[in-house]
């Protein structure tokens, strides 16, 4: 029996919802960033949430002529900003198909199939850190919840081990240069951070964090939050010396590598992330540097039960779940929660492991040579040899408000997306690579517009 359907089925907007998005595949987004007050896009917008609707047609229109020139274009080659995107052309228009079975994936129970190929995806990236095959976890919305997630089964095994004498409060150890979430999940948690000091190049060595923890006063210090490849600068900690001190003091050792962590693929820079076998759990962002679209965080644990202790919700209308499967809703702080992992593992599926390490040395091997043009350039001075894809700069006699002026002509004109930062307290232009698909040669172009010529 055709079940009955209760809202209009409007085949011709399917088609010209299907179709825009066809085009924009193909044919990828203008670059240029039109930046809009609040105003003037509430007056384009008009008044759209009103009892009788507007249409299908007249959203689509809003939609393509208003919502969409009004963001950033992600996926741009040319988009050096932040941590920008560069989901294949498989995981995006998967992330379609997706959306329309319409999984709920929190159980086995619901989402059996889609679990399972998740869990595939999971443990290709466990393996990557030559975790054992019974490591796994879940795919989560971002860094930040994969994070926190993680934190949280850290601080759950320390309070079971530490029984009644468990501290007032607790902390962890992690530096400055950990990403914005590190510290937002430290307030959520109410714990206290022991800052950890950093080398002249912004990494946590081992010999730093033992120091640290024999002369700090804190009470009950659980884990330690070590990063592989820093947002900012995309440097990779001493993995294996903060290993070594976690393993000897029983802490929990974390690895955040929502950004860098994509590199393990690599063999050119594998060495980096030594240390990170001995790790308790890890995160890495597909929607970063490993090709999916937004939003897609893989959580891993080295063992699994201590996130499953942690995160597993029980109630009478949960009864009936089987706990013997995987229900990714035991391993972070979520319950609903739709297959996102599933773009990512189609997209694997469909280009294979071997393309992936392609791309990501195709990307490292982009930044090495971007660092190069750079030092052709008198007026312009490299801050470090990129570890990773992040490239630090800077330009002779320029001060932010130069940078700041100079990053929004290009992003107007769609040149570039590029956002400076401040690196030891001085302003940088920062260019941050994940896309296989930029050329060095336009790359350089835009550090000509950089020469002693061009005004701040």
């Amino acid at each position: 029996m055709t079940p009955k359907r209760y809202w209009q089925h409007d085949g011709k907007l399917l088609r010209s919802v299907t179709n825009w998005s066809l085009r924009r595949l193909v044919e990828g987004a203008d670059p240029r960033l039109h930046n809009r007050s609040s105003a003037e896009l509430d007056d384009a917008l008009g008044e759209t949430v009103v009892p009788a609707g507007i249409g299908g047609d007249e959203a689509l229109r809003l939609f393509t002529e208003v919502v969409v020139p009004a963001t950033r274009a992600q996926d741009n080659p040319m988009n050096l900003a932040y941590v920008p995107a560069a989901p294949t052309e498989a995981a995006l228009v998967f992330d379609l198909a997706v959306s329309a079975a319409n999984i709920f994936s929190g159980t086995w129970e619901a989402g059996a199939g889609a679990v399972a190929a998740e869990n595939q995806a999971l443990a290709w990236l466990a393996s990557l850190a030559g975790w054992p095959a019974t490591a796994g976890g879940c795919f989560v919305s971002g860094g930040t919840v994969g994070n926190l997630s993680a934190l949280v089964a850290a601080r759950e095994r320390a309070k079971a081990r530490h029984g009644d004498g468990s501290p007032r409060r607790w902390s962890f150890a992690a530096t400055t240069e950990v990403h914005s979430s590190i510290r937002a999940a430290a307030r959520v948690l109410d714990c206290v951070v022991l800052e950890v000091p950093v080398d002249d190049q912004g990494r946590m060595t081992g010999d730093a964090l033992a120091s640290t923890l024999d002369r700090s006063d804190l009470e009950g210090i659980f884990g330690v939050v070590a990063s592989a490849g820093t947002t900012n600068a995309g440097v990779v900690d001493d993995l294996a010396g903060i290993a070594g001190v976690c393993q000897d003091r029983g802490l929990w050792m974390h690895v955040d590598g929502a950004y860098g962590a994509a590199a393990l693929v690599a063999p050119s820079v594998a060495e980096r992330f030594v240390g990170i076998e001995h790790a308790d759990s890890f995160v890495v962002d597909p929607h970063k540097w490993l090709f999916a679209p937004y939003d897609c965080c893989a959580l891993i644990y080295r063992e699994p039960e201590y996130g499953a202790s942690a995160h597993s919700q029980f109630a009478g209308y949960l009864e009936t779940l089987d706990r013997s499967e995987w229900n990714p809703a035991d391993y972070a702080v979520h319950l609903s929660r739709r297959a996102r992992g599933l773009p990512f593992w189609f997209s694997l599926a469909t280009y294979g492991t071997d393309r992936y390490r392609e791309a990501v040395e195709t990307v490292l091997a982009t930044a090495r040579e971007v660092a190069d043009e750079v030092r052709t350039r008198p007026d312009l001075q490299l801050v470090m040899q990129p570890e990773l894809s992040v490239l630090l700069f800077e330009r002779s006699g320029w001060e932010m408000a130069d940078y700041e002026q100079w990053s929004a002509q290009h992003a107007e004109a769609g040149t570039v997306a590029c956002a400076p930062t401040r690196w030891q307290g001085r302003p940088v232009l920062r260019f941050c690579f994940v896309n296989p698909a930029t050329v060095v040669a336009e790359v350089a172009l835009v550090l000509d517009s950089l020469g002693a010529d061009t005004e701040g």
